[in-house]
């Protein structure tokens, strides 16, 4: 063992109570800041992944029409040229899209797209035999729609092979049905612009995100357009993609091959993004505070020892012990420290993660899911790390520096005195 760690350890369980405090705030800041992390980070997750099987990772809507204006060029003395500029004046967006299979086609040809669903979607009221719900419709190819939706695993009761064999058969969110006392097999009355029509549940689904549960109404795309009175074009078309963080970039190439307007998963749920993101950050600044003052009383027991330890470091000093070696054994005591409380708070913040995930619970809001979900990721661990290492070194450093700084004689004469 090389002798500035002997000695490191000497001072170290010198002050073993002090140390221990210190040590129990680093292992317990770590921690938390990886539980913190994996509870932020892993509803964020759900939440993209229910997003991304529900409405697909791009929409392309409504049509972009622009005006051109016709602008002369001007030569030199004043005079006018033949020749002329077309600008762009304005932009209005023309509400659907026009010729949806064109479009299909042409969105299929970028290799990155898996899936493109033709959808028409409209508001209703759906009458059961005990109350009323307002609703919307969705028209589908369901073949399409599975391409880019997760609706197959969504289904809690009936099946998608009995949708499938029913023209007039309906799917319902579960939140929808619940409100509704609608059961598997009963009829429901769908009414729109007046006229209502009859249709079967033949399957009831459930996304985890309460808003979409509660109002959307899936039906074959023909059924649709009868009900909506929409014989041509589509609402949108909904895009999956093999890689969902591409789609910025895709929303854009895709509008200006369609000269429809294609918004991205991240432009349509920004504001939630930034809600997670918050709330991730928040979590973090909170509990790093334990390790600030873990690290605050590291200090102030560092401190402690280099006034204590005077005369050894005189001694020290006097064997041929370097400013650097002085140094290197209070830096030690710290790096010491920190190296157990990274492995404890690690160990703490996987167990308490584990048993986080397993507990029972039933969590509500802006998506439904039976327990906490969690996120097992490195850089969680490692980011605690990193905190943890920033304090302790800012915390070792500067009793370090004074330890390192202090002169043999000067020592011998203050003791003497």
């Amino acid at each position: 063992m090389p002798t500035t760690l002997r000695i490191a350890l000497r001072f170290l369980l010198a002050k073993r109570r002090a140390m221990s405090m210190s040590l129990t705030g680093i292992a317990l800041g770590v921690g938390f800041i990886v539980l913190t992390q994996a509870i932020t980070s892993g509803f964020q997750t759900f939440f993209i992944q229910t997003i991304l099987g529900a409405d697909g990772a791009i929409r392309v809507e409504d049509k972009i029409q622009i005006s051109n204006v016709e602008i002369a060029a001007e030569m030199g003395g004043g005079k006018t040229a033949a020749a002329s500029v077309m600008a762009e004046s304005n932009r209005k967006y023309l509400e659907g899209v026009y010729e949806p299979r064109t479009q299909i086609e042409a969105i299929q040809r970028i290799p990155e797209v898996r899936g493109v669903s033709e959808v028409v979607r409209g508001n209703v009221l759906v009458q059961s035999a005990t109350r009323e719900e307002s609703a919307q419709v969705f028209g589908i190819k369901l073949d399409d729609h599975l391409t880019v939706s997760d609706l197959g695993k969504q289904i809690v009761l009936g099946s998608i092979a009995e949708f499938r064999e029913s023209p007039s058969g309906i799917m319902m969110g579960k939140v929808l049905a619940e409100r509704l006392k609608a059961r598997l097999g009963d009829s429901v009355l769908i009414a729109y612009s007046g006229v209502s029509t009859r249709y079967k549940v033949v399957a009831i689904y459930e996304t985890g995100v309460r808003d979409i549960d509660k109002t959307r109404v899936f039906m074959h795309l023909g059924e649709a357009r009868t009900l909506l009175k929409r014989p041509f074009g589509a609402t949108f078309l909904q895009i999956s993609l093999s890689d969902p963080d591409r789609a910025p970039k895709l929303a854009e190439l895709i509008s200006n091959i369609t000269d429809h307007r294609a918004t991205s998963w991240k432009e349509r749920e920004q504001v939630w993004l930034q809600v997670f993101m918050f709330f991730r950050i928040l979590a973090g600044i909170t509990v790093s505070t334990i390790i600030i003052v873990s690290g605050l009383g590291m200090f102030n027991t560092l401190a402690m020892i280099v006034m204590e330890k005077t005369k050894e470091i005189a001694i020290l000093r006097s064997m041929g012990f370097t400013r650097r070696d002085i140094a290197a054994t209070f830096m030690m005591q710290g790096m010491l420290v920190l190296a157990a409380g990274l492995l404890l708070g690690w160990g703490f913040g996987a167990l308490s993660t584990w048993v986080t995930e397993n507990i029972p619970i039933k969590v509500t809001g802006i998506f439904t899911t039976d327990h906490v979900v969690v996120s097992w990721e490195v850089w969680h661990y490692f980011a605690a790390g990193l905190a943890a290492m920033v304090v302790v070194v800012i915390a070792s450093w500067f009793p370090s520096r004074k330890a390192a700084h202090m002169e043999p004689a000067d020592i011998i004469r203050g003791a003497s005195q």
